[in-house]
């Protein structure tokens, strides 16, 4: 198909891969929107922790999310904002009890449906750089750039860690690098559009690679893609 702004670039990976630093990059680097899909999961997550709804409600989630005004102001850079019912959302995002939150909600089938329809209306038009779990298998099966982007389990730790960190935040590697090697069992194992590598993505282990060529090597990708369009 023919999409009026451009390209989509899928950009798929485990937890704490830098799919959100990565992507923002390469957004701001091609003239892109940047959407990370981690944010909108988080945002259910922290208003349900925050209004008391059952995290195991999958009904009950999903008419959370059905009640709230959702809204994506413009950011800083190329990335949009998420606000909720006119709350415009940063550190709480960050908190880790959000961040294991969002990793139970993301099993359901019925809030993974709702944000899909959403991704899809933000990316359809194209001209966008979107980040998640499941973007190039389940959301734009049909992008016409496809990334999986991986790294150890130990580095995505240390990342989390030093992430957190900046933020003045609590950091506990051990725990942290559990709760990453838990997620990734859970995001390959579940049900409902698991983690998985696209028959047609690009793999791109980060583990020692520095940010600055990865962006390179995906931007390279961009314009191999973006060559075969026109």
């Amino acid at each position: 198909m023919t999409r009026p702004k451009g390209i989509v670039i899928a950009i798929d990976g485990p937890a704490g891969v830098g799919k959100s630093t990565v992507g923002k990059l390469v957004a701001a680097r091609v003239g892109y929107s940047f959407v990370s899909t981690g944010k909108m999961y988080r945002a259910l997550a922290w208003k349900a922790l925050e209004t008391g709804v059952d995290l195991e409600a999958d009904a009950g989630l999903v008419a959370l999310a059905r009640r709230l005004k959702w809204e994506f102001p413009k950011g800083a850079g190329p990335e949009a904002d998420v606000s909720l019912d006119g709350r415009r959302l940063d550190r709480e995002l960050s908190e880790e009890r959000v961040s294991k939150a969002s990793s139970g909600i993301a099993r359901l089938a019925g809030v993974r449906l709702f944000m899909k329809d959403m991704q899809r209306v933000a990316g359809l038009d194209g001209g966008v750089v979107m980040e998640g779990r499941d973007i190039g298998s389940n959301v734009f099966p049909d992008a016409e750039l496809k990334v999986y982007l991986d790294a150890s389990p130990q580095a995505r730790a240390e990342r989390r860690v030093a992430q957190l960190k900046s933020l003045d935040m609590p950091a506990n590697y051990d725990e942290i690098l559990d709760f990453i090697i838990k997620r990734d069992a859970q995001d390959s194992g579940r049900k409902n559009n698991p983690l998985v590598k696209a028959p047609d993505a690009h793999y791109i282990d980060s583990t020692v690679m520095p940010r600055e060529k990865v962006v390179e090597s995906i931007v390279e990708l961009f314009e191999r893609a973006r060559a075969k369009k026109t």
